[in-house]
């Protein structure tokens, strides 16, 4: 006969509690059930989003392929006005331009009429006006008022004199991008690729008015979300790359992310412009921005990629313009193709994304929230994050550490059941997988 011995509870539990600890925690230095989210997606090294400005037609004629061929993504920066079948064209938001022109005759232009005239200045009735907009929006932007005011007289002196052929003309990047169609962008997004906003005429908005800002950037994202859905309405870049203060307090109202620049304080951003190279930070994350043109050689380009793999904070924005004769710096589509070949030849160290989903990565893991549970030799994992989930739906890269015992790891959320190999670091026994925030709890089980 069986003998049967009482045990109270206490001692039942402390039992319990001991084998979970033998289970789990036998040889380990990495605690098992201890998860980390990756720095980057699929714990690489560093990023890399390939970014095109103006829609010119040559980047989807003659890069598009290659990076096709490649099987690599990119992020296109469209000006929406030119697209065949756009309904929001280039307009002035004010009063009539025939009564700012009458007005210059007797008032100079001066800090209290300056936005407004040189928001106006494109949509004179005249051809060959856009110039003076583009240029005195840059000059004032660089703190040049004067020479800004003085060419704002010289344009609108011009107007009343009669010295412009009658009609209208949009800038140069405008004119480039006439050709495509939404048809052929939304073929484009179903292939993974990103099209974005980058305003409807591809204006100077430091020389412009608030009025005037928000026609260029809502009208623009409202094409984008009428042709292409709400999902390619999150990134946008102000044309020129401008990050005047003014104008970025208005377009962060407008976009979750501008490649121009973004407020987290968790970021560091280094621009085109800087000659500053990613060096020690206190933030988890460097954006450094590239502009590839026609004075870079491919050594120097290529070093960029070697910089953002060796490291890992490192999130590398190329940004590319025009290519083969199309557009500004056009760069031939076959130094692209070796390019990018090279950035493919990293693909162990960096994880190449779309400025958005690179974007949405790095603040839903500066968000995310991790609960782990061990019970019954299983370790459950809650993953969630404070984002709007309609928004921020990206995977998330988990690193979890499990018991030495494991060699394989049934990792299970909702209807998704994978194995997972394990592997080892100088912590011990761990496995790296692709988790959905706020979704299914995750278990994971010896396999």
């Amino acid at each position: 006969m069986y003998q049967i011995r009482q045990i109270n509870l206490k001692s039942l539990f402390l039992i319990v509690v001991i084998s979970l600890q033998a289970l789990f925690c036998k040889g380990q230095t990495g605690s098992p059930g201890s998860t980390e989210i990756t720095e980057w997606q699929y714990g690489k090294n560093g990023a890399v989003s390939i970014t095109y400005d103006d829609a010119s037609r040559n980047q989807f004629r003659r890069a598009l392929p290659v990076m096709q061929r490649l099987k690599i993504p990119a992020t296109f920066f469209v000006i929406t006005g030119p697209i065949k079948g756009s309904k929001y064209q280039g307009k002035f938001i004010g009063r009539p331009v025939e009564d700012i022109i009458k007005e210059s005759a007797g008032v100079p232009t001066n800090d209290q009429n300056f936005l407004e005239r040189c928001s106006a200045a494109g949509y004179l009735g005249y051809k060959g006006t856009i110039s003076f907009h583009t240029k005195a929006g840059g000059l004032y932007d660089s703190g040049r008022k004067e020479k800004a005011f003085k060419m704002m007289d010289s344009l609108y002196a011009k107007a009343r004199n009669g010295d412009f052929q009658k009609g209208y003309e949009p800038c140069p990047e405008y004119k480039d991008a006439i050709g495509s169609s939404w048809d052929d962008f939304r073929k484009y997004g179903a292939r993974g690729y990103e099209i974005a906003s980058h305003s409807v005429t591809h204006a100077t908005m430091p020389g412009m008015d608030e009025a005037n800002i928000r026609y260029e950037l809502e009208k623009s994202k409202e094409e984008v979300l009428n042709q292409m859905g709400p999902k390619y309405t999150f990134s946008a870049e102000v044309p020129y790359g401008y990050e005047n203060e003014r104008v970025m307090q208005i377009a962060y109202k407008i976009y979750p992310a501008l490649r121009n620049r973004m407020p987290e304080p968790w970021l560091k951003e280094i621009d085109r412009a800087s000659r500053k190279t990613p060096g020690p930070t206190d933030k988890d994350y460097i954006q450094w921005q590239r502009g590839g043109t026609t004075k870079t050689s491919l050594p120097l380009m290529k070093s960029w990629v070697d910089t953002a793999a060796s490291r890992k904070d490192t999130w590398l924005v190329l940004v590319f313009h025009g290519v083969d004769s199309l557009g500004y710096e056009a760069l031939n589509h076959t130094l692209l193709d070796e390019y990018f070949q090279y950035i493919v030849s990293k693909e162990n160290s960096l994880w190449v994304a779309t400025f958005g989903d690179v974007t949405k990565y790095m603040r839903e893991r500066e968000h995310a929230e991790i609960k782990n549970i061990e019970k019954s030799g299983k370790i459950t994992i809650i993953l969630s994050h404070s984002l709007d989930e309609n928004m921020y739906d990206l995977p998330l890269t988990l690193k979890t550490y499990v018991p030495s015992a494991w060699k394989q790891v049934k990792v299970k959320q909702g209807k998704q059941n994978i194995n997972v190999a394990v592997k080892k670091d100088g912590k011990g026994s761990y496995i790296i997988y692709q988790a959905n925030p706020d979704k299914n709890p995750i278990t994971l089980a010896g396999a």
